[in-house]
């Protein structure tokens, strides 16, 4: 499949209530399909709201088709595929901040935040396990990777998912506003944006991110979902502070017009890279 439509979807969700937020879903994914989209993308944890703390074990979920949250989710990917944000129990109830891609019924791959923030305005590492992997992996429209906020403001992770072989790296988040510019525009969002954007253009991949809105315990989210091509030219962007739903077709054969001019991936030294982090890993002094 050379095209596909991308959904973006941006909604303010009630925190620690599954079944409105399940039901707000349902009626989502029901106006992408009749839209035509493909794939839609949800924000961080959209099926508990953000701010759980001691709530996060009381709304965790397994991502199965015996589970009553997603259940109706896995049905409903056979005509639509989808990433929905959830906390996901381990087998000896560890709880994580987690991203599931779901497709024609079946749970694709799920991935666990690997950063967890814990400090100025967050306190996730008080209430959630780490993700421990990182990986890309195959979907009907190429091979993909997803990551959940904090794990794009380190360089790592998406530097691993595109050797993996991820073309279209997939970023939820549920980022509060802070700051201002002297645009019309929140210095976070700002900043968030250059990022997005500068790693679209130096891995040459589509970057695509799902943010969510509304108010919850103090903090403002600020939508602003984007899409990014290969090239680091901007697609798609879903305004801020609203709910919406953003779409936009991807042309996957923009991989090939990038990356023909631009052969970043071809000329990655990527033994260079192992054995250098050998080295600095081997003196522990270089890493205060």
């Amino acid at each position: 499949m050379s095209k596909f439509t991308l959904a973006l979807a941006q909604l303010n969700t009630r925190l620690g209530v599954t079944k409105a937020n399940l039901e707000k879903h349902l009626a989502i994914i029901r106006e992408a399909r009749t839209a035509g989209a493909d794939l839609l993308v949800f924000p961080e944890l959209s099926l508990t709201g953000y701010v759980l703390q001691d709530l996060a074990h009381a709304v965790a979920h397994t991502p199965s088709a015996d589970d009553a949250l997603f259940a109706p989710l896995l049905e409903a990917s056979h005509d639509i595929d989808l990433v929905v944000g959830f906390v996901d129990e381990g087998p000896r109830h560890r709880f994580y901040i987690a991203s599931a891609y779901l497709s024609r019924g079946e749970v694709v791959h799920v991935h666990h935040k690997v950063y967890l923030p814990t400090y100025g305005l967050f306190d996730e590492g008080r209430f959630f396990a780490w993700g421990d992997e990182i990986r890309a992996f195959d979907t009907r429209f190429g091979r993909m990777g997803m990551l959940i906020c904090e794990d794009f403001w380190h360089a790592s992770p998406p530097y691993l998912l595109w050797l993996d072989g991820a073309d279209m790296l997939l970023f939820t988040s549920a980022s509060p506003g802070r700051g201002l510019t002297a645009e019309p525009m929140l210095e976070s969002a700002r900043w968030v944006e250059h990022i997005n954007r500068a790693y679209a253009s130096l891995f040459t991949v589509f970057v695509a991110h799902a943010n969510r809105v509304g108010y919850e315990d103090g903090l403002n989210f600020w939508g602003g979902s984007t899409l990014f091509d290969p090239a680091g030219e901007l697609l798609a962007k879903a305004p801020f502070f609203e709910e919406s739903v953003t779409y936009q077709e991807v042309d996957l054969r923009e991989l090939h017009r990038v990356r023909a001019r631009l052969p970043l991936l071809r000329d990655e030294r990527t033994a260079l890279v192992q054995r250098e982090l050998a080295r600095i890993l081997s003196q522990p002094n270089r890493l205060r």
